[in-house]
Formats: C-alpha cells, structure tokens, sequence
C-alpha cells in the first residue's frame, strides 16, 4: 500500500469541500470563494487530479432508488482470495480489509433483501476460507450514498464468483434468489 504526500494548503482543502458539495461548480465559482484567480484554480484542480487526490466519479444514490445494501462482515484465513472472488460480481459493491476479529468488510447491493441473504448464505458462507460471516442490511445513512454501480453486465456461461453451482441448481434461485446477472438467470430490473 502506498501512502500519497498530502503536500496541500488551506486553499487546496477548501477547493476540495467545495467540489465535494457541489461537483458541477464552476472554476470562475470556486476562484471567487477561495480568493484565489480563475487560472491558479485550474492549476490547482490539476495537481490534485493528476495526484489522484480528486476524482470525478459518477454513480447513483443507492437508497434513494429503492436498493438494498447489505454490510457482511467476514473472518477469513485469505482476505485477498475472497476479494478477489468477488471482483467482477455485479452484486458486489466494495470491500475492506479491517483489523480486528472480523477482518474483510464487503458490501454488496440488491434489489431485495431475500437475495442478499441469499448471496451470502450461498456463496460467501459456502467459501472454506471463511470461519465467521455476520450479515447486516444498511437502513439509513449520514451523509448522501452516491456510488458507482455497474448496470451494463458482460454476460458468461459461467459466473464471476466462481461458484461451480448453476443458478437452476441452486434451493434459493426463484425463491430467493433474483438469479446472477452474468449468466443470464437474472429475474431482476437492475441489470
């Protein structure tokens, strides 16, 4: 893990809590709130861009459109291979490697809960690597939940998780279950 040298001032700060408010504020907008010309603003934006310090990102308010996020909390003997596992499914949102006794937190997004439950209780329990899961559905938020979401899925004959059971063999699909959306036994609206 690399660690970035935060080389800004309080004028890099404030260009940053204001773009975070308003992501759409013009460059003229933000050189006369931090007394700076228009220019230096731009010059500014650039270092933190090129740093990756700032971002742009476009996503979705997930609550707001009705979705469930679950919040798993996993102890596994290989965080990286459960990551990694993960990566490519739609359903998957992000996940951390904390300290503590629960070592991986995954989130991941859904139409309903019954899925959720059944992508953990399916998959993510099913991982021999795994001794604890603890499954929470998040049902309110501090802060606006804008987050990048995938909706354009690549379909495969077989599953990103990689998962060996076909969703028409698995007790949850149809019941449960929506179904994966990569191999196109998806019975959602999402993707």
């Amino acid at each position: 893990m690399t660690s970035t040298n935060l080389n800004f001032d309080d004028k890099d700060r404030k260009i940053i809590s204001i773009l975070s408010e308003n992501p759409d504020i013009s460059q003229d907008a933000i050189a006369m709130e931090v007394e700076l010309s228009q220019p230096s603003v731009a010059l500014r934006l650039k270092k933190l861009k090129e740093t990756g310090i700032v971002q742009n990102m476009y996503g979705m308010d997930l609550l707001k459109i009705g979705l469930s996020i679950a919040k798993v909390d996993v102890t596994t003997k290989n965080t990286t291979k459960v990551l990694n596992s993960l990566m490519n499914c739609p359903y998957f949102l992000n996940g951390f490697i904390v300290s503590g006794e629960s070592n991986l937190c995954l989130f991941f997004i859904g139409e309903d809960v019954a899925t959720l439950e059944a992508i953990v209780d399916c998959h993510i329990r099913q991982v021999d690597e795994i001794q604890n899961v603890i499954f929470n559905i998040v049902i309110g938020v501090a802060n606006k939940l804008v987050l990048p979401l995938t909706t354009h899925i690549s379909r495969a004959n077989r599953p990103p998780c990689g998962v060996e059971t076909n969703c028409n063999d698995c007790p949850a699909y149809g019941k449960r279950c929506r179904g994966c959306p990569v191999t196109g036994h998806y019975k959602g609206t999402l993707w």
